[in-house]
């Protein structure tokens, strides 16, 4: 006898949220799938939390930088360690951002590598994420993902050093020694 998975829907997920019944479970929804969140270490922590601080410095006046918040996809809400998204913040009042709002989401990975590499890409890139960079902390490198056509992310590059330039704001140059910290 086969099994079934029961695939929860975007307003079930918020009913579910809504309910508490998920308080204080390490859960986010991908593919319809409620899903375990890996626990953060220490290099995540203070990775995902330098980077941030780096980015809105980086951005200020531009875009909002959202650390480890849900953004609302078709069949997902996942909770990227960082989402960059449109301003002004006052249009999250009612919803988290949707893919249109967001410029770049990104993954600190350590643990968790294999699903960010495998699992999100595939719901980032179907949903038209234009870009999608992991910072893989156990090679110490930063994979770029851009170009997302028809599901697949058709560009990507990695990266040990150097600067990076966001698609969004082509004149914003991120140096990677503020990225790769381990």
């Amino acid at each position: 006898m086969a099994s079934t998975i029961y695939k929860w829907s975007i307003d079930e997920w918020h009913e579910l949220v809504d309910s508490g019944v998920l308080e204080g479970k390490p859960v986010e929804l991908l593919e319809g799938n409620i899903v375990e969140m890996s626990p953060e270490g220490v290099e995540h922590s203070y990775t995902n939390q330098s980077v941030s601080d780096y980015l809105r410095n980086l951005l200020k006046g531009k875009a909002s930088i959202r650390d480890a918040h849900p953004i609302t996809l078709d069949n997902s809400e996942p909770e990227p360690d960082i989402a960059i998204v449109q301003l002004p913040t006052t249009i999250y009042r009612q919803h988290h951002p949707f893919a249109e709002n967001i410029y770049l989401l990104i993954e600190v990975s350590n643990r968790s590598l294999k699903k960010d590499l495998e699992e999100k890409i595939i719901t980032y890139a179907r949903n038209g994420i234009p870009e999608y960079w992991v910072i893989d902390l156990k090679n110490k490198k930063l994979i770029a993902h851009t170009q997302p056509q028809k599901g697949i992310y058709s560009q990507i590059i990695e990266y040990q050093s150097g600067t990076i330039t966001l698609q969004a704001f082509p004149n914003v140059n991120v140096d990677l020694s503020k990225l790769l910290l381990y």
